[in-house]
């Protein structure tokens, strides 16, 4: 399992869309939603929604995938999948664990060098900003925008520019997104009354796109250590992250 953009998602929305960020990085339209995004989660402790996620190729049928995501600060998440199939992914703070029972594999990498866009999604508890991977954030319209919600449109830095390791996908999972400098943008859906995401959408070259869609947010909620720590059940194989984005290159 390679493990490099995850918005997905390094740490967490600690100073996620902070003023400087709206009034730095943000056209003039789009700097009322990304405040409003970056005051709603600006101190939050932690975090609980069901998700669904959607993964494409051009006119391939998507794979649709979903269950619940835990978020604590700092930079510690749970993401649960319940359906077609269980899995888990946890980033505890300095490891991201990958564990699909079905495989009796756990994949492990630590969290800079992570290339899953689950982890920059980490960024709405912790310490990490967007502008980590955006040069530049525009307000943007888009068909089938339910009423009330806002898009906000993250044009990525260059390779170069990113805090990421960049490598190859793994075919076995899909939410292994390439090279940063695949990226054509990313798509942030905000409830602009409450200053909820709603969604988060990676598109890339050759019509690949990963789609994150949240629900029935919760804050605040008491959610203990246990949650976020990982450990491999006995039989399990672990395989070193790290080692496959090396052997990649």
């Amino acid at each position: 399992m390679s493990l490099v953009a995850v918005i997905l998602v390094s740490s967490t929305f600690a100073v996620a869309f902070a003023p400087e960020l709206a009034s730095q990085q943000a056209s003039d339209s789009a700097k009322p939603i990304a405040r409003l995004l970056g005051d709603h989660y600006h101190d939050v402790k932690t975090l609980r929604a069901v998700f669904l996620q959607r993964y494409s190729e051009g006119p391939r049928d998507a794979r649709i995938e979903s269950g619940t995501v835990y978020f604590r600060r700092p930079g510690q998440m749970r993401w649960e999948y319940d359906s077609p199939e269980k899995k888990l992914f946890i980033a505890d703070g300095k490891t991201v664990w990958f564990y699909v029972p079905a495989d009796h594999t756990v994949t492990k990498a630590p969290v800079k060098e992570s290339s899953d866009w689950r982890t920059p999604l980490a960024l709405l508890t912790g310490k990490a900003d967007l502008s980590r991977l955006c040069s530049r954030i525009d307000l943007v319209s888009q068909k089938g925008t339910p009423s009330g919600h806002a898009i906000l449109r993250c044009l990525p830095r260059g390779e170069k520019e990113l805090n990421f390791a960049s490598g190859n996908s793994s075919s076995q999972d899909p939410t292994q997104i390439p090279g940063a400098g695949d990226f054509i943008d990313v798509l942030l859906e905000v409830d602009s009354s409450s200053g909820d995401l709603a969604s988060v959408r990676v598109r890339q070259a050759g019509g690949i796109e990963l789609e994150y869609r949240f629900g029935d947010w919760q804050q605040g909620l008491p959610l203990p250590d246990e949650m976020f720590r990982f450990h491999p059940p006995i039989g399990v194989a672990i395989v070193d992250g790290s080692a496959i984005n090396n052997a990649s290159h």
